[in-house]
C-alpha cells in the first residue's frame, strides 16, 4: 500500500514521497524502508522505516510522514490493511462432527476434529478452527473466529465478529452451592450467556453461565487472558478487563470501564460507567465503584490510595523519631530521680 493511500485511510497529512510502498508495520527501531512505524514524541526522530506515523510539530527524518492526531490509532487502523486477520477457505474437515439438525451458513470453515452440537447455527462467514467444542441450541453470529480449543457449551448466544481465542470456555457451570449440614448441594446452573458484536476473549479466559438467568458481556468489549468471570455478571459495552481479574458473581461493571490486571472483585458489586480500576485491587462485595481512578485493596479514590501510600513509607521515619524522643524522655527521667 502505497503512503498516499495510508495518509487517506487515517486521515492524515502526508510529508513527503507519496508513492513509498509499504508492506507491513514495524517497531520504530527496527524499521526498514518498505515499513510503516509510529512516534509519539516532538523529539527528533531518524529512522529507516519507509513512512512514519508522528503528531503535528514533531521532527522525523523519514523518506514520508503522515501528521495524525493519534499515531499510535492510525498505526492500529492501518495495520488492519497491512497485516489482515489469517482466514481459511470455506471447506468443513471430514473429521468434523456436525450434528444433523445444525446449520451452517455460507462461507464457512470447520477445522479438523470440530464438533457442532444439535440445534445450532453456525453465521455465514465464520471460523472454527481445530478441535473447538459447540454445544446444543448454540447460536453463532456472522464472522466470529473460534480458535483451536474453545468450548461453547449448551444454549449460549454469540454475537457477530466475535473473537474467541485458544482455550476460552463459554458456558461453564457457575459455583454455587448450598450448605446442608455436612455437605454442599450444587445450585441450579440452569441459565445462558450471552456475548454481543465485537466482542473478544483472550486465551483461556473462562464466561460462567447464569444460575437462573443470563451472564451477559456488552458490544465492544475486549477481555485479555485469563480472566474469570462468573454466574450472572453484567460486563456493558466498550470496557476493556486486563489478565488474571476474576470477577465473582452478580457483579455489575457498566459501560466503558478499564479494569487492570489481577483485580478480584467480590460478588454484586458495581463498577459505574467510566470508572478506571487499577491492577491488584479489591473490590469488597457490595462495593459500589464510582466514576473515576481507584486502587488498592479495597479499592479507593487514587488520591486517597497515594496518601495512604505516602503514610505507610514514613512510617520508618516515624518510628526513628520516636525511639529517639523516648531515649530523651528516659534521659530526662532518671535526671529528675
Amino acid at each position: 500500500m502505497k503512503t498516499d493511500k495510508i495518509a487517506d485511510l487515517v486521515s492524515g497529512t502526508l510529508q513527503g514521497d507519496r508513492d513509498v510502498e509499504i508492506n507491513h508495520g514495524s517497531d520504530i527501531a527496527a524499521a526498514s524502508a518498505d515499513s510503516l512505524a509510529f512516534t509519539t514524541t516532538t523529539d527528533n526522530v531518524v529512522t529507516a522505516a519507509g513512512c512514519v506515523l508522528a503528531i503535528e510539530g514533531a521532527n522525523v527524518s523519514a523518506a514520508a510522514v503522515i501528521f495524525v492526531k493519534d499515531p499510535r490509532l492510525a498505526f492500529a487502523i492501518a495495520c488492519e490493511v497491512l497485516h489482515p486477520a489469517k482466514t481459511r477457505e470455506p471447506e468443513i474437515h471430514p473429521t468434523a462432527i456436525i450434528s444433523r439438525s445444525a446449520i451452517i451458513g455460507e462461507r464457512v470453515y470447520v477445522g479438523a476434529l470440530v464438533t457442532i452440537g444439535d440445534g445450532s447455527s453456525i453465521g455465514d462467514g465464520c471460523q472454527i478452527r481445530s478441535g473447538a467444542h459447540i454445544g446444543d441450541n448454540v447460536k453463532i453470529g456472522a464472522r466470529c473466529t473460534l480458535d483451536p480449543g474453545v468450548f461453547v457449551e449448551d444454549n449460549c448466544t454469540i454475537g457477530n465478529d466475535v473473537i474467541l481465542h485458544s482455550g476460552v470456555v463459554i458456558g461453564t457451570d457457575g459455583f454455587g452451592f448450598a450448605r446442608d449440614r455436612d455437605r454442599y448441594v450444587k445450585f441450579p446452573q440452569i441459565g445462558t450467556v450471552v456475548i454481543e458484536d465485537n466482542v473478544e476473549i483472550g486465551a483461556n479466559s473462562c464466561v460462567d453461565r447464569g444460575a437462573l438467568g443470563e451472564t451477559r458481556i456488552g458490544e465492544g468489549t475486549k477481555i485479555d487472558n485469563l480472566v474469570q468471570i462468573a454466574h450472572n455478571v453484567t460486563i456493558g459495552k466498550h470496557c476493556v478487563i486486563a489478565a488474571q481479574t476474576g470477577i465473582s458473581g452478580s457483579t455489575v461493571i457498566e459501560d466503558n470501564c478499564v479494569i487492570g490486571g489481577q483485580v478480584g472483585m467480590g460478588d454484586h458489586a458495581r463498577v459505574q460507567s467510566g470508572a478506571v480500576i487499577g491492577s491488584q485491587a479489591g473490590v469488597l462485595p457490595g462495593k459500589i465503584v464510582r466514576p473515576g481512578v481507584w486502587w488498592g485493596t479495597p479499592v479507593q479514590p487514587l488520591d486517597e490510595y497515594k496518601r495512604q501510600n505516602a503514610h505507610v513509607k514514613s512510617l520508618g521515619r516515624m518510628k526513628d523519631e520516636l525511639k529517639s524522643l523516648r531515649s530523651r524522655i528516659d534521659k530526662i527521667e532518671r535526671n529528675e530521680e
